[in-house]
């Protein structure tokens, strides 16, 4: 019988590459997102791989089309085995002068929307006593980058959300794990990088650190890599709680684990180009 997966922010990028990957291996795609022209093409892409799907335009943060899709999912395949939380947004700038609104959207889209999406479907994993969680994370989960305060702060909220809820469910045959990527070259980070006013004291460093940042994305690990790596962990029958897909964030983590505050600090901002 075919495995059921549903990924979230499905159409582009990482989870865009797992869903093609997976559905080679027979497994049925269900996923959503809110581009619907990707959507379109991907379901172009999923039927000439003969492969069963069920893909809707929906955004995480409307909590009754969510449920509907879980409705939806479970009433057409039966179960579903896993499901991949990977929506989120970026957040780039000066913690000083951040728009707290905005920045409660990125919450709400990068927490909140996770939470939601796991909620709605960890109930008919209980029931059936077995089934897979996995969240993406972030290098920032752990190590915080300057001027990424409030995507630092969702990462690190999303790392105890999921350390939390694996010892709840693991008795129910869950199993629970976090792919902690640092940079993937996609026009991710694109998205979020704005530049404060020239007036702005954080403005220079700002500058170099995006500078620098787009230079690490343009030899990055790319959205098939990662995704390759992501599907290892996706079928793997014990996977470990924490997975890096790419060389930086495994460098950084084991940096963080055992170097002392201070040589850590000098190690982050020489990387980044923003020594004062």
């Amino acid at each position: 019988m075919s495995k059921v997966i549903v990924i979230s922010g499905i159409a582009q990028g990482m989870g865009r590459e797992v869903s093609l990957m997976l559905a080679t291996e027979g497994y049925t795609i269900c996923g959503f997102d809110i581009e619907k022209k990707y959507l379109d093409s991907l379901s172009d892409e999923l039927s000439k791989l003969n492969a069963k799907f069920h893909l809707e335009p929906l955004s995480i943060t409307d909590s009754d089309k969510l449920i509907k899709f879980k409705d939806t999912v479970l009433k057409k395949f039966g179960n579903v085995d896993t499901v991949v939380s990977n929506v989120g947004i970026g957040f780039f700038g000066p913690f000083e002068e951040v728009d707290l609104n905005k920045a409660l959207q990125c919450f709400d889209i990068n927490v909140m929307g996770c939470a939601r999406l796991l909620q709605a479907f960890l109930p008919s994993m209980r029931v059936a006593k077995k089934g897979k969680i996995i969240v993406m994370s972030s290098l920032v989960g752990q190590v915080p980058f300057p001027f990424e305060s409030i995507y630092s702060a969702t990462k690190f909220a999303i790392e105890g959300m999921v350390s939390s809820l694996r010892y709840e469910v693991t008795p129910f045959g869950i199993q629970v794990a976090m792919i902690q990527p640092a940079q993937v070259s996609t026009n991710f980070a694109a998205k979020a990088q704005k530049l404060p006013e020239k007036e702005s004291p954080y403005y220079d460093r700002c500058v170099r650190f995006i500078n620098r940042d787009n230079d690490l994305i343009r030899t990055a690990t790319n959205p098939k890599q990662a995704a390759e790596r992501i599907v290892k962990v996706i079928v793997s029958n014990k996977p470990k709680l924490f997975n890096q897909v790419d060389f930086m964030s495994t460098f950084f983590l084991g940096l963080n684990r055992f170097l002392p505050q201070k040589i850590k600090d000098k190690i982050l901002l020489n990387h980044m180009n923003i020594n004062i």
